[in-house]
């Protein structure tokens, strides 16, 4: 059976530079320990295809593919992490950066104003920092593998739940109406998102506050 749009299915994948064969991201342990990444909560990541949850390309190329086989493909900049933007780069006074307790250091990568930063050089009057994505510009190789489609109701809505939110909340399914269960300084944040879940699941989305904090 071939993967078509809309499909959830499981993936495991390398992400590597084509240009130097770095692997900059993969969700297989041995490859992880090989390459000196983070090891936490490494597992197969679950996703609705045609919906943006990868990269461009490697989204699109999944259609069509089979449960068990092994594919590889190369991605222009365009189709993963976009092309360099020059406008990106962007002189700040370095006096900003200490008023924080913050030394740019070259090469120093920052979270500013949840974008990612890398100091390309710093001064005591300047400091340049580039905003694009540290892969922009550059050809990706994906391996990757379909190992399994998903099927059940629960782990689709769980699957998103770790994309979009970074946590799970309980819910209940009544008559074509997905209600998640949340605390209340929670509820604007999961319903900016109900538009898409709702394209995504094709149910109609509400929220209901509860009592008690869902724990992480």
């Amino acid at each position: 059976m071939s993967i078509k749009k809309n499909d959830f299915v499981e993936i495991e994948f390398i992400g590597k530079i084509k240009e130097t064969g770095e692997v900059f991201d993969t969700n297989i342990e041995k490859e992880a320990k090989k390459a000196g990444l983070d090891l936490k909560n490494l597992k197969p990541f679950i996703f609705s295809v045609g919906h943006k949850m990868l990269p461009l390309g490697l989204d699109k190329d999944i259609i069509g593919k089979e449960i068990g086989k092994d594919y590889i493909i190369n991605l222009n900049p365009e189709d993963a992490f976009g092309k360099r933007n020059p406008g990106m780069v962007k002189m700040i006074p370095t006096k900003l950066f200490h008023e924080q307790n913050i030394d740019p250091q070259r090469g120093t990568q920052l979270n500013l104003d949840g974008q990612l930063a890398r100091v390309l050089s710093s001064s005591s009057g300047r400091t340049l920092v580039d905003f694009n994505n540290p892969l922009a510009g550059k050809v990706i190789i994906y391996d990757y593998k379909i190992n399994r489609s998903i099927n059940e109701e629960k782990e689709k809505i769980d699957s998103l739940q770790e994309f979009l939110f970074r946590k799970k909340f309980d819910f209940d399914i009544t008559e074509n109406i997905l209600t998640f269960k949340v605390p209340k300084e929670i509820e604007q944040f999961v319903n900016l998102f109900a538009t898409k879940l709702e394209e995504i699941l094709g149910l109609k989305i509400k929220t209901k506050v509860s009592q008690e904090k869902k724990k992480d």
